[in-house]
């Protein structure tokens, strides 16, 4: 904005008589922005009111023309406990027994303690202990599995298919439990319990899942890792207890003393018949050696191995003067291997596999199997929560549901009264006559809850005796009157016991809202006989065919005032498109004539500045008279 200067010439206040002279001229300007405001006032008025009515039409209107939304179901069962049922629009009423054999679940495996070898734990600057437990950073070398350097190979069969996961002594229990995520699972490392569980993505047997060996290295590694079941594991820790039972009947047989020592000492063993015998330890060596064994070595536990061991480590200490050094390094790697092979042992009971399963239930009879513990079987959706005991059954009632049918017409009248009420709340408003939007100046002389109090006024009664909103209201009031046809009787909403409030004691502006005779949730009418609630049950058939024959009517009717046309869109019941061009035009008309009025503003500066000039000269010139007079 340019700076001006005037008035120094002729002492005249110049900005006071052009803002005067302007003030009439920005009249127009003020008239157009106001209407402007106005304009904005009733487009946020009409917006939400029409979404209303828009979602009336598309959504409840809509739903209540077809005789399908008012078929309810419920289905009531005899335990909860035991299974949940959704009743679709397809079930059939009747009365079903069921019997639930099986749950549907994952596999899932729990693996074994895993534990580090000596040398392997956390030790501080002083040698110090500081920590032995497994962490996900935990090498498999420092689990035991060192096979100088070889690589080996972890089959991993899941629904994904098979994936073969290499592993080596630099492989750490993180990586590991990755690769069984990749490979289709859902794997976990646990540090407090040292242990790795591992489970299938989904439940049911399709969805099954395997961990074996590859090799023989892939078979140390799961060992090690505690992730050793089934025959392949069991067979293998037969293989390392032959073994070592054999080492040591070869040592014995090196020795006569360690001979005399096992001789003495006794197990409890089982024959091929289940019979137990006490026998030596040597007996029992050497029955294992023979071809035909007859003591069973699956009955040897971990704590009939540990006993050895001891016996062997006491008989080691007590003869270490009078046995050879190479004996003796000998029952030290025996004693090594044995202990290994009791953790292996141990590590190998803890290891539990839950092979996945899937939920098998007994219908009316009929037998039927899921991945998941849900069923879908005509038209009901049963989700099974826990088994059935012998000979329980779980008795399924299935019927029309009345009040699903009452809770629908309900909420119909519900959404309906919301919206003729605020239709009528608006068209019949107080007038806001005198009120116009205010100006920014206007503003600056009002306090933030006068002006709060004016704008809310004009915007309360911005639809008043609108001609959009009466047509549509009146189209709304006059279908739900008219009668509907149902099989060549005509019926009217007051033949379910439906109607408006006498018009001299409802409350303002919900004189055309619609209550049910006996709605508990209706203090008019509540204590009025329910004579809708009575038809549904006795004659749904009929109250169907009514509702959907109102809805219907309504639809259409509706329908043709949405259909959008040059001046509203569709969906729309006023004129939204000829109200946002008119915006816009005002838009444009209040920039030109703000433009016209700076230049007339700007016209009467030049002519104040141009007397000014003239005034100066005025003076220059007497002063110069003066000056040649010898004043």
């Amino acid at each position: 904005m340019p700076m001006r200067l005037s008035g120094l010439m002729s002492g005249m206040d110049t900005e006071s008589i052009i803002s005067q002279l302007v003030e009439a001229k920005k009249t127009k300007v003020t008239k157009a922005v106001k209407a402007q405001k106005t304009l904005k006032y009733k487009q946020d008025a009409w917006k939400p009111l029409n979404t209303q009515i828009k979602n009336f039409y598309l959504k409840t209107l809509s739903n209540m023309r077809y005789e399908g939304s008012f078929v309810k179901k419920t289905t009531k069962v005899s335990n909860s406990s035991i299974v949940s049922v959704i009743t679709g629009e397809s079930a059939m009423n009747g009365v079903q027994s069921l019997k639930v054999n099986q749950l549907a679940r994952s596999g899932y495996l729990t693996g074994g303690k895993m534990e580090l070898i000596p040398g392997a734990e956390k030790r501080d600057e002083n040698g110090e202990i500081i920590s032995d437990k497994v962490t996900a950073d935990t090498k498999l070398s420092e689990l035991g599995f060192d096979l100088s350097g070889s690589t080996g190979t972890i089959n991993v069969q899941s629904a994904d298919g098979l994936t073969p996961i290499k592993v080596d002594g630099s492989t750490t229990v993180g990586s590991f439990v990755s690769a069984l995520k990749s490979a289709g699972l859902n794997a976990n490392f646990d540090a407090a319990n040292e242990r790795i569980y591992v489970t299938s993505k989904g439940s049911g047997a399709a969805n099954e899942f395997e961990i074996t060996a590859g090799d023989s290295s892939g078979r140390a590694a799961l060992e090690k890792l505690g992730l050793s079941y089934g025959t392949g594991a069991e067979n293998s820790i037969a293989s390392k207890k032959e073994k070592l039972f054999k080492s040591l009947k070869e040592l014995a047989d090196s020795d006569s003393g360690l001979e005399a020592d096992l001789k003495n000492k006794k197990l409890e063993v089982k024959d091929s018949s289940g019979n137990s015998h006490e026998v030596s330890v040597y007996d029992f060596l050497a029955d294992q050696a023979s071809i035909s064994p007859q003591w069973t070595v699956d009955d040897i536990d971990d704590s009939d191995i540990l006993t050895i061991v001891r016996d062997v480590q006491i008989y080691a200490n007590d003869n270490k003067a009078s046995i050879s050094g190479d004996l003796n390094t000998k029952l030290d790697a025996w004693v090594e291997d044995a202990v290994d092979v009791v953790k292996d042992m141990r590590r190998f009971a803890e290891t539990k596999k839950t092979a996945a399963a899937d939920a098998e239930i007994e219908l009316n009879g009929a037998t039927y199997t899921s991945t998941s513990n849900s069923f879908n079987i005509n038209g009901l959706t049963l989700t099974v929560n826990s088994t059935t005991a012998p000979g329980e059954e779980v008795t399924i009632t299935t019927q029309d549901d009345t009040d699903g049918i009452y809770d629908m017409i309900k909420n119909f009248f519900k959404e309906y009264n919301t919206m003729i009420n605020q239709m009528d709340k608006l068209y019949n408003a107080d007038s806001a006559k005198g009120y116009e939007p205010l100006t920014d100046e206007e503003k600056e002389a009002m306090s933030d809850s006068a002006i709060e109090e004016w704008e809310n006024k004009i915007k309360e009664s911005i639809l008043r005796k609108d001609s959009s909103l009466g047509t549509i209201s009146s189209t709304l009031k006059t279908l739900m009157m008219e009668p509907v046809e149902v099989d060549g009787k005509k019926m009217y909403l007051s033949s379910f016991g439906i109607g408006t409030l006498n018009y001299f004691t409802a409350p303002e502006n919900e004189k055309n809202a619609y209550h049910i005779d006996g709605d508990s949730d209706d203090a008019e009418t509540s204590g009025n006989a329910d004579k809708l609630k009575t038809m549904i049950a006795n004659d749904p058939d009929t109250v169907v065919k009514f509702f959907t024959g109102l809805a219907n009517k309504v639809f259409d009717e509706v329908g043709k005032v949405m259909e959008g046309d040059e001046y509203s869109s569709m969906y729309s019941v006023y004129d939204d498109k000829k109200m946002q061009e008119e915006y816009d035009d005002y838009t444009v008309k209040i920039k030109e004539l703000e433009k016209k009025l700076a230049d007339y503003e700007d016209k009467w500066y030049a002519k104040f500045a141009a007397m000014e000039t003239a005034l100066a000269k005025m003076q220059s010139n007497a002063s110069a008279v003066t000056s040649l007079l010898g004043g």
